[in-house]
């Protein structure tokens, strides 16, 4: 059977796409490769046309899934979103909710961490581009301080989402991400050092 031009190309797009979704949803653990084609409509032999490991697959994916945070960022720069408004897009009840599609930071960062030196720095180029994105947004844009406060405000962000998810009461979850945001806004405003 022959398969139009761009065939393979749009199903590995499709197997990373599910995949990035299945590590956010479930951690990149948990999500083992026959469930993620499985997820995706297709058998676990396929897996192997398109990708060598579940490594390679996990890097592919985290980088999908951090440069569609960037993506989403970069756009509401150029729309003239401002640092409250960036905080409130992430600190807010739908990224609660829909850890698949959120922030790969909140939903995977201890599982990052150990993973190998090339996803990691994968995260790491990554990160640095998000932060010099909130670093922008800061009154002191384009100094060491912003990106260093960007830095801070970031695993602030991050956390709290974190905490948000982990308690099951909606009204204490609510006030956890309200306090986050007060808090980054807070850390935003500091006098540089």
């Amino acid at each position: 059977m022959r398969f139009e031009k761009g065939h393979k190309e749009a199903t590995r797009r499709h197997i990373v796409d599910v995949a990035s979704k299945c590590f956010r949803r479930d951690g990149v653990s948990a999500a083992g490769i026959a469930g993620i084609m499985g997820e995706a409509g297709l058998t676990n032999g396929a897996f192997y046309a398109h990708f060598e490991s579940k490594e390679a697959l996990v890097r592919e994916a985290l980088a999908n899934a951090l440069a569609n945070q960037q993506d989403g960022l970069d756009e509401e720069q150029r729309t003239g979103i401002d640092l409250e408004g960036a905080i409130r897009r992430y600190l807010n009840r739908a990224h609660l909710e829909d850890p698949a599609g959120g922030c790969p930071s909140a939903a995977l960062l201890p599982e990052i961490a150990r993973q190998p030196l090339p996803t990691r720095q994968i995260y790491e180029d990554a990160l640095q581009n998000y932060v010099s994105a909130l670093a922008a947004l800061l009154p002191d844009a384009g100094t060491a301080a912003s990106v260093r406060r960007a830095t801070a405000i970031f695993g602030l962000m991050v956390g709290t989402l974190q905490f948000a998810r982990a308690v099951s009461d909606a009204a204490e979850a609510e006030q956890i991400l309200e306090g986050g945001v007060e808090a980054a806004l807070q850390l935003a405003r500091a006098p540089s050092a």
